[in-house]
């Protein structure tokens, strides 16, 4: 189960820098740039929500099966983008791909993350989340300078090409190895049930839909077209490409890494979930400071403002990521039994919400105003957050006693 999320987002962090930088090559604007995402990420909050109804319906390995067959044919049919369509028939067909590939990628991590809650032990659940995430996204980042690299390298079709071929492989190698354990069917779910009764989860959920918009506020678009613009007639365009999926690599592993460790950095052993819902609230507060920090960072003297935004967002990075973990694990402590494929779907969807928000704003933002655009707009977003999350103590308190 494992190696085949791995294996899925390798694909889904080469995927998005291929296809930022390779239309960005083509001259389209950063609005169009981010439209190309937005429906990936609206597709994800519809798949999340039905992705829990279908885990718990058809089980957690179809539903895996089911997500990486569909990114296949997403890799394959944009392979099939022809370069001499008109602009708006372009874009109109890789948001459609991207769509696709958002409804896999969703299937897929609602299999994986709700596989965790079912096989972990009860006093091992943080340990076992942070490690699946922090991993995940560490390849997630290897993935980003996979993408900037092979499309240096080889180009936009055969780097396509060989990621369908590859996930297309591990796909096989699930279908014929994948041992029992797993969750199966449930024939009594009802898609009524996948909106969450608990009030918990909604308000984790909204804390983790503000956090991702963000985040993605300044990642999607602001800061890799930043660096370029910034970079190119420096080094050149080409050298540009690896430097920009260099740093995202670099931060989006660094964030995994992050993740990964979390239990241990936050010494949360031992601790009980109204405690580390205390963390989350804590480390909200931090990342809106952290945040501000970066704003102030981007509007720095002309010499100072690369690496000073460089070092202001490896610093949010690290805040994000212990949220992201917290988050992580109290959505798997809330969960209600019997329903943990459905809180976590509907978990996802509010994170997929959170990203959409923040892909559109991040278009916005950069072409209105630039990087510090974006990044107050992130500000924003990490201050509601921090709002949101404020009585999860309370509600962990509450969840506990009944």
């Amino acid at each position: 189960m494992t190696a085949a999320y791995w294996a899925f987002m390798l694909t889904d962090g080469a995927l998005r820098m291929l296809v930022l930088l390779h239309f960005h090559t083509l001259g389209f604007t950063p609005l169009q740039l981010a439209g190309l995402f937005l429906l990936y990420e609206i597709a994800g909050v519809a798949t999340n929500l039905a992705a829990g109804f279908l885990g718990t319906r058809f089980g957690l390995a179809a539903t895996l099966k089911a997500g990486l067959a569909i990114q296949v044919a997403a890799l394959l049919a944009l392979a099939a983008l022809d370069p001499a369509w008109a602009v708006g028939v372009s874009v109109a067909y890789v948001m459609a791909v991207q769509g696709l590939s958002g409804v896999a990628k969703d299937l897929s991590k609602t299999a994986a993350k709700s596989a965790v809650k079912a096989l972990a032990g009860e006093g091992a659940l943080f340990r076992w989340v942070a490690a699946l995430t922090g991993s995940k996204n560490a390849i997630k980042g290897l993935g980003f300078f996979l993408g900037a690299a092979s499309l240096a390298a080889a180009g936009f079709v055969p780097a396509l090409l060989a990621m369908a071929a590859g996930l297309g492989a591990i796909l096989v190698a699930v279908v014929l190895l994948l041992p029992p354990g797993l969750p199966g069917a449930s024939r009594g779910a009802r898609f009524r049930q996948v909106l969450s009764p608990s009030r918990a989860v909604n308000g984790l959920s909204l804390a983790r839909m503000f956090l991702f918009g963000a985040r993605d506020a300044w990642f999607v678009v602001g800061l890799p077209l930043f660096l370029v613009e910034a970079l190119a007639p420096v080094i050149g365009g080409g050298s540009a490409f690896f430097v920009t999926g260099g740093f995202m690599a670099l931060w989006i592993v660094g964030y995994g890494a992050v993740q990964g460790f979390a239990p241990a950095i936050l010494r949360a052993r031992g601790r009980s979930v109204a405690e580390i819902a205390a963390m989350a609230v804590d480390w909200a507060r931090v990342l809106t400071v952290v945040t501000g920090l970066a704003v102030l960072a981007s509007v720095a003297p002309e010499g100072w403002r690369v690496p000073l935004v460089l070092l202001s967002l490896l610093a949010f990075g690290v805040a994000f990521a212990l949220n992201s973990s917290l988050h992580s694990y109290l959505i798997l402590a809330f969960a209600g039994e019997g329903r943990i494929t459905m809180d976590v779907g509907f978990y996802y969807m509010a994170n997929a919400a959170g990203r959409l928000i923040g892909t559109a704003a991040s278009g916005l933002a950069y072409a209105w105003g630039g990087l510090p655009a974006c990044l107050s707009a992130a500000a924003v977003l990490s201050l509601l957050s921090m709002t949101a999350a404020r009585r999860l103590p309370e509600l962990a308190k509450r969840s506990q006693s009944t």
